[in-house]
């Protein structure tokens, strides 16, 4: 999916992520570690911090669904697959936790070859 598929009127819809991933927009507010209200409320949806923590699920996302063949598999893995060498966190505890780059150069590593 590209990212303007996510989107609506120029800012992330959490409603369309929750589409595409075949779940409710409060379970997206909680993959992206937000509050409902965060989601709920529009000048909420539109603050920088709800912006940026659904950019960087999309992203991460985005950057594996080519290797599981779809968005919802890539979804599945980003919620429950620990990464090695992230004392057994997943991509979305490491997202949570600010690390989206850590989460993205795993991801170029295990596509270039490095951890295979």
């Amino acid at each position: 999916m590209t990212l303007a598929q996510y989107a609506e009127n120029g800012v992330f819809a959490p409603r369309k992520i929750a589409d595409t991933l075949h779940t409710t927009s409060e379970e997206v507010a909680r993959t992206a570690g937000l509050g409902k209200d965060a989601i709920q409320r529009k000048d909420r949806v539109g603050s920088v911090r709800t912006q940026r923590r659904l950019r960087e699920m999309v992203e991460v996302i985005n950057k594996v669904e080519p290797r599981f063949g779809s968005p919802l598999v890539a979804y599945a893995w980003y919620r429950s697959q620990p990464l090695p060498g992230f004392s057994g966190r997943t991509a979305m505890q490491l997202v949570r936790e600010g690390r989206v780059e850590e989460v993205l150069d795993y991801v170029d590593a295990v596509d270039a070859g490095v951890y295979s």
